[in-house]
């Protein structure tokens, strides 16, 4: 038998065994069923404050993942800032380089220019020489054959200078359509460059000698002499004539009115007039080379400034491109920030709920339930004693 004491009015009876098993066994099941129902409150508790700790970390570590993000966007921006810079002076470097090359090729081809002038110089001091002798060799021609004296003139003067040159006999006679009988000059003089004529000369020569008793003109014979020009596909036509040497309209070299490049000269200017056109093919020739150059340069400009444009077009395209994914990262990146802040608020407020949830746990044992309890202690040590009995031999 068992007495049990009533806790509140203090009245004691008695119970059998059975009686006081089944008291204990209600006892000791109501306490341990609320003890294990706040016990899996707490812990689902403690899960959910793990959690919600996890997720501050995982803000924190997206914070500062987004951070490193920015950082890496400032740092890409600086380096486009820095590379539109340098690309810029590139640039201008190539531009005033460009400049320079083609001021260079310009005092060049003016320092030619200058000493070309300074070679015709000396030929008009040439000239002049050829100039003062003019009546003492027109005296002496009378009593020489023309033809023979220019030859000897050529032969003598200007083949040890000119040595790609010909100076040649006409012997070929050519009839055009329309003509009875051919025709041909006396001499042709051709130099070449590279197989290119540099220039071709028609020459006739007259002499009074050759002449009958009529008296001939000059004007005479420009015809036949610009046809044969044409004919032989000669460049120039020249007449070397001591016909009308009374007239002094025809002293020096005198250009030819109504025929495409003939001249009339006297004999001591057979061998000036061949310089001069000489040196005047030499400078025309000059002159296409420079022109094919300069345009060679004009295209290469060209193709640079083109090219420089296309850069720049691309450059900008991808510039604005870049400036516009820039700014759509820069603002997905606001969004998030606000939306992470936001997550941060609710989580600190959270936290702050959680930290007095778990010190009112901390708080809660079963010696605080069981304190003023007698009854219920006795209880609930006897049961400690009775488990630790049954739990003994199995230890062992």
């Amino acid at each position: 038998m068992k007495e049990i004491k009533c806790p509140k009015c203090g009245t004691a009876f008695t119970v059998n065994d059975a009686d006081f098993a089944d008291i204990l066994s209600q006892v000791r099941n109501e306490e341990f069923n609320a003890e294990l129902d706040r016990r899996v409150a707490e812990v689902q508790q403690l899960e959910k404050e793990k959690e919600a700790r996890k997720a501050a970390e995982d803000a924190a570590r997206h914070r500062e993942a987004l951070s490193a993000k920015d950082q890496e966007i400032t740092a890409l921006k600086e380096r486009i800032e820095g590379w539109e810079q340098n690309k810029g002076l590139e640039m201008e470097a190539m531009r005033l380089k460009s400049q320079q090359a083609v001021a260079d090729a310009i005092a060049k081809k003016e320092e030619e220019i200058r000493q070309k002038e300074a070679e015709i110089q000396g030929l008009e001091k040439e000239v002049e020489l050829y100039k003062s002798f003019k009546a003492k060799r027109s005296v002496k021609l009378l009593g020489e054959d023309l033809e023979q004296h220019c030859y000897a003139q050529y032969n003598q003067m200007l083949l040890p200078v000119m040595p790609g040159a010909t100076f040649e006999k006409d012997n070929e006679s050519v009839r055009e359509d329309g003509e009875t009988s051919g025709t041909k000059g006396d001499f042709i003089f051709r130099l070449k460059e590279d197989g290119v004529d540099v220039v071709s000369i028609m020459f006739e020569m007259k002499n009074e000698s050759d002449v009958t008793a009529t008296k001939h003109r000059n004007a005479d014979f420009y015809a036949k002499l610009d046809s044969d020009r044409k004919k032989k596909d000669c460049e120039y036509a020249v007449l070397v004539s001591m016909l009308e040497l009374d007239n002094d309209g025809f002293s020096g070299i005198n250009v030819v009115p109504g025929y495409e490049k003939m001249y009339m000269v006297r004999p001591d200017q057979f061998i000036p007039i061949i310089t001069l056109l000489v040196q005047s093919g030499k400078k025309s020739m000059d002159a296409r080379k420079q022109l094919v150059d300069a345009k060679n340069r004009s295209i290469d400009l060209t193709n640079f400034e083109d090219q420089l444009i296309a850069f720049k077009d691309a450059f900008g395209k991808n510039v604005v491109n870049a400036k516009k994914k820039y700014d759509e990262a820069i603002e997905g990146i606001d969004k998030t920030i606000k939306t992470m802040e936001a997550i941060k608020k609710a989580l600190q407020v959270s936290a702050g709920h959680l930290d007095a949830a778990e010190n009112k746990v901390e708080g809660l044992t079963i010696k605080k339930l069981t304190k003023g309890n007698d009854t219920v202690s006795a209880l609930l040590e006897e049961a400690r004693e009775k488990k630790a009995k049954e739990s003994g031999p199995e230890e062992q």
